[in-house]
């Protein structure tokens, strides 16, 4: 891993909230290409490439930078800027862990991904010999994109005279967009239709584009009929993304489908252990687990969690605890949704779901039905928002801290005794996650 990937990170979340704050344009000319070189006596330091352009920073956009890393780090920070054309000293930064690749090596195999990770084994071993197509499908942030990535680096390995080409669908689409527009497209197909192995990911998103359905279906029969390998990923299972032709349907149908789950509690654990180990920090086993435990359902989340407590250790030298675990989560989960907005839709998708208006969820009402759904609002409020249980008591008129235990409760026993609520349940979370 890069030395100064903790700062890169942290500049991240600093540059969102500078986006948050500018005009597309201004973010984009005077913070988007900012390099962190690092971070010491509470000052972050800064790179630009000009003096023109360090001038710029230093009037105009210094104070919105403190104030973005005082957000994001909870304490006042100095900026300090420097150019190119005048290289400072360099910072001392601690060493950290070897680079983290998307490996099988890397790769936590759990009871909810063992089988699509037994196929990608499979077909790095014998491509275009084991499962042909390999689909593999599942939510956002579960490892699909790793195993693909393993495939991709197994078999350089150990065929490196194969082509391999790796693609999104999104990006098949705009480079299809760009040949007919540059009349290139005979360069097109012989790049794809000349792969010894494509992997597409994401291939979901060429659903509903006609043109690119097309050329797809194409390229599939070609290496197909050749004994190509060829390895697809989406979130959903082919007969599940509505605007896929029926043609292209069928072949992602042909080989093997093999879905991954959101892991179990082990699985989750085992995954920040090892993402720990990897970047050079020690997680004690409470906060391993306090982590695990609300962060269920995107390992992507569990390694952005461990990352930032990284950050935190380096920038305020404080080892990782459950205090620091929770404002790490809170930041993850609401990221890109501030709180109150987050409560109001979980309001909206339980009294949908249940037919209930969010004003009676909100009110004083006792009937049965209005308290069975004011009680799983309250358990999926505090699964996805993770705040205080006294501050959920007052988004829902003020009711004590108690009354929110007890309704948390109350979800959980229900949940664990009827298969059908559970289902009910996670179904809401679900919705309001991927909204």
């Amino acid at each position: 891993m890069d030395s100064l990937e903790s700062f890169d990170q942290v500049f991240e979340w600093v540059s969102n909230y500078c986006k948050g704050q500018l005009s597309e344009i201004a973010h984009t000319l005077w913070i988007k290409d900012i390099e962190p070189v690092g971070f010491s006596d509470s000052t972050a330091y800064l790179r630009v490439k000009t003096k023109f352009k360090q001038n710029i920073v230093q009037e105009k956009y210094a104070d919105l930078l403190a104030k973005g890393y005082e957000q994001v780090l909870g304490f006042p920070v100095a900026i300090s800027v420097d150019c190119e054309e005048e290289t400072p000293a360099p910072v001392e930064t601690p060493e950290l862990g070897p680079e983290y690749e998307y490996t099988f090596e890397t790769f936590i195999v759990g009871n909810s991904n063992k089988f699509a990770h037994a196929a990608s084994l499979a077909v790095a071993a014998n491509p275009g010999g084991a499962y042909n197509p390999l689909f593999i499908y599942g939510a956002s942030g579960l490892g699909k994109t790793h195993l693909l990535t393993a495939v991709y680096t197994e078999i350089s390995k150990t065929f490196p005279e194969k082509k391999q080409i790796f693609v999104k669908g999104e990006e098949f689409t705009n480079e299809l967009i760009n040949a007919i527009s540059e009349q290139t497209t005979k360069a097109f197909h012989e790049k794809y239709r000349s792969a010894d192995v494509l992997h597409m990911d994401d291939v979901q998103f060429i659903g509903g584009k006609e043109s690119t359905q097309e050329e797809f279906f194409h390229t599939f029969n070609s290496l197909y009929q050749e004994g190509k390998q060829i390895i697809l990923t989406s979130d959903r299972p082919p007969k599940e993304i509505k605007t896929l032709e029926d043609r292209l349907r069928t072949r992602f149908e042909w080989g093997l489908l093999a879905d991954v789950q959101p892991p179990d509690f082990e699985t989750r654990t085992a995954i920040i252990r090892r993402k720990a180990e990897q970047i050079g920090i020690e997680v004690p086993t409470e906060v391993a687990e306090y982590i695990a435990n609300r962060l269920k359902t995107n390992i992507r989340q569990l390694e952005g969690a461990v990352k930032k407590l990284k950050a935190y250790k380096m920038l305020q030298n404080s080892p990782p605890s459950i205090m620091v675990a929770q404002n790490t989560i809170r930041d993850i989960l609401n990221d890109n949704q501030p709180v109150p907005v987050t409560i109001d839709r979980i309001i909206s998708e339980v009294g949908r779901t249940f037919g209930i208006s969010p004003t009676d969820i909100r009110s004083n009402k006792r009937s049965a039905n209005i308290s069975n759904d004011r009680q799983i609002s309250v358990y999926v409020v505090r699964e996805i928002t993770q705040i205080s249980m006294q501050a959920i008591g007052e988004e829902f008129g003020g009711r004590d801290h108690s009354t929110m235990v007890y309704a948390v409760q109350q979800v959980e026993k229900n949940m664990a005794k009827d298969p059908r609520y559970k289902e009910t349940v996670e179904d809401i979370i679900k919705n309001i996650r991927s909204s």
